[in-house]
């Protein structure tokens, strides 16, 4: 009994870390989109605009994670799962960058900068847009792994 406590936990760190991997692609993947370096333009000039997209981000990325997560349970094994989850996670952030790129076209200007532009230390409507954005494409994608 105790031996499988251990073990379930140690397989919910396993995917927690794959969680955290495919979190930090999702983080490189939009500050290639977005205009600057994206840790510092959250956390040193402190822009809203960025900090609500990056939210939407996370918050969508852990949605299709856990959703990932919930369909790999297989007779596989952990290893199948664990790869399962990642490459679940990985085809998530794919969807969710190339709908942030598609919004950002076909709006004007560009999306990257608009998401940016803090005024009267508010963010952009277009970060708000954006960032559920990225949740409401998580639940689809998600959705489509149950």
């Amino acid at each position: 009994m105790v031996a499988e406590i251990f073990e379930s936990a140690g397989e919910a760190l396993l995917y927690g870390l794959v969680g955290f991997a495919v979190m930090a692609v999702a983080f490189v993947a939009l500050d290639l989109v977005t205009p600057g370096q994206l840790a510092r333009v959250v956390w040193t000039d402190r822009n809203k605009g960025a900090a609500v997209v990056l939210a939407g981000q996370m918050l969508g990325v852990g949605l299709v994670v856990e959703a990932a997560i919930g369909a790999s349970e297989s007779e596989d094994g952990l290893g199948y799962g664990l790869l399962s989850t990642g490459v679940y996670g990985l085809a998530g952030v794919v969807v969710m960058t190339l709908v942030f790129a598609v919004v950002g076209f076909i709006t004007p200007g560009p999306m990257g900068a608009a998401v940016l532009e803090d005024r009267d230390n508010r963010p952009h409507p277009a970060a708000w847009v954006q960032g559920a954005t990225y949740v409401g494409t998580a639940l689809m994608v998600g959705a489509a792994l149950s």
